[in-house]
């Protein structure tokens, strides 16, 4: 009960804020119209709460409880051993041997199987979760509530980012940002796609508002925070956006001419830095990086007899190899869980979304008209990320049920690319601008 009365302040608090900070009144809608928005995404939370209690009820296995549970050990710390929970919290001195022998070695994910040379995203969960036990006092329904904020916090972002290129269409954009059902279930619990969604919007929103107007001290920070948020819990989706900002930023400067050789030019760079950046870094192969994912994931796919695993021919460690894997691994992301569902409603769910999606791009696509450079210039960079996302989810990951996780962030970039490309006299419907 104590629970439920500490989630139902926050609530309140997050609802206030929602109804009365301008950042919060996205054109089109009306304040109880984005009220209802945050409630479903709370009530999301609590659906994915649902199914990782009931349905799927390995506790020790759930991304969702498992880092929870972890952090407890951590928020213990600052009762006993005040000065190691502070080392652990930052990071900064955390290598002590007695650190890792009264309170890193009593996690059950602290430490992975197969440790590499890149950042172990478990630590960013353990302690953002360690962090809410401040204000939750162990109770996960609070976590649940405050996360949904921050994921509601980030679409709201990523709202206002793409907004001013996208006039008459502020309906549109909120329901392909808001109400997809994968989006709204996997980003909006208490789990890394849901961070990865605040991450995502601020960055956009920051960097957008950077390039349009003159350069603030709080979309400094913004960015500031959202390119070091990325980079420590999923630094790949950080590294597949990045080229499209920048090209988007270089075609914006000049007048948005020649935007196709741009955003080519850009990507090729970045793919190619990504390929060489061992011979500076030996550690640091992306090539091994992702041959290795696959591997592993074969590994544990097999090991938990995975329900929704699909055995992809293994790829060989060289260029030529993920080259020829590139139809296989567009399939696997774009396609895959329609075709190769996993056992049980689940995977029926997501098949049936899968199929619905496509019915919906191919209709947006229907309604096309001519569009500006700036329209271009969205589709480009939106294309982009979606496609290098596709490539590294479809390459390393053999799960369905894991790949429509994965994907899940991805999926409003795709659907935006269709919107900008939409004639608004063409649309069902044209929102009109509220005060």
């Amino acid at each position: 009960m104590t629970g439920v009365l500490l989630a139902s302040a926050w609530l309140a608090i997050f609802l206030f804020l929602a109804h009365r900070l301008s950042f919060f009144q996205l054109p089109g809608l009306s304040r109880w119209e984005i009220s209802a928005l945050l409630l479903l995404k709370v009530a999301a939370s609590g659906a994915l709460w649902a199914v990782y209690t009931f349905h799927y009820t390995d506790r020790a296995s759930a991304d969702l409880f498992k880092y929870f549970d972890d952090s407890a050990i951590m928020h213990d710390a600052l009762r006993t051993h005040p000065a190691d929970h502070f080392k652990m919290i930052t990071g900064i001195g955390d290598d002590d041997p007695a650190i890792k022998e009264n309170h890193y070695v009593r996690m059950n994910n602290w430490y992975r199987q197969y440790e590499g040379n890149l950042y172990n995203d478990s630590h960013t969960m353990i302690r953002y979760n360690a962090l809410l036990r401040m204000v939750s006092f162990g109770h996960f329904s609070v976590h649940a509530v405050i996360t949904a904020f921050l994921a509601f916090l980030g679409a709201c972002a990523m709202f206002r980012a793409l907004l001013p290129v996208l006039p008459g269409k502020e309906r549109a954009l909120a329901a392909v940002l808001f109400l997809v059902p994968s989006v709204l279930f996997w980003c909006s619990g208490v789990i890394k796609e849901s961070l990865l969604l605040l991450g995502l919007g601020l960055l956009l929103y920051s960097w957008m508002s950077m390039v349009r107007g003159r350069i603030r001290s709080s979309h400094l920070a913004l960015l500031l925070f959202s390119l070091y948020g990325l980079l420590f819990l999923k630094f790949y989706v950080l590294l597949c956006l990045l080229p499209g900002l920048v090209a988007w930023t270089w075609s914006a400067r000049t007048g948005h001419k020649g935007a196709w050789w741009k955003f080519l030019s850009v990507h090729l760079a970045f793919v190619l830095i990504g390929l060489s950046v061992h011979l500076v870094f030996p550690g640091y192969d992306v090539i091994e990086i992702l041959w290795t994912k696959q591997k592993d994931f074969i590994g544990m796919a097999t090991g938990v007899n995975a329900g929704s695993f699909v055995m992809p021919d293994p790829l060989e460690k060289n260029v030529w190899s993920f080259v020829a894997h590139v139809p296989h691994a567009l399939y696997t992301t774009l396609l895959g869980p329609m075709f190769h569902p996993g056992a049980g409603l689940p995977g029926m769910v997501a098949a049936i979304e899968n199929g619905f999606l496509l019915v919906v791009l191919a209709w947006m696509l229907t309604r096309t008209g001519r569009i500006g450079r700036d329209q271009l210039d969205l589709v480009l960079m939106c294309i982009g990320f979606a496609g290098l996302l596709s490539l590294v989810i479809g390459w390393t990951t053999p799960v369905m049920g894991a790949v429509v996780r994965y994907r899940a962030p991805m999926i409003p970039f795709l659907l935006v690319a269709a919107l900008a490309l939409m004639d608004p006299s063409r649309m069902p419907f044209r929102s009109t601008p509220r005060p």
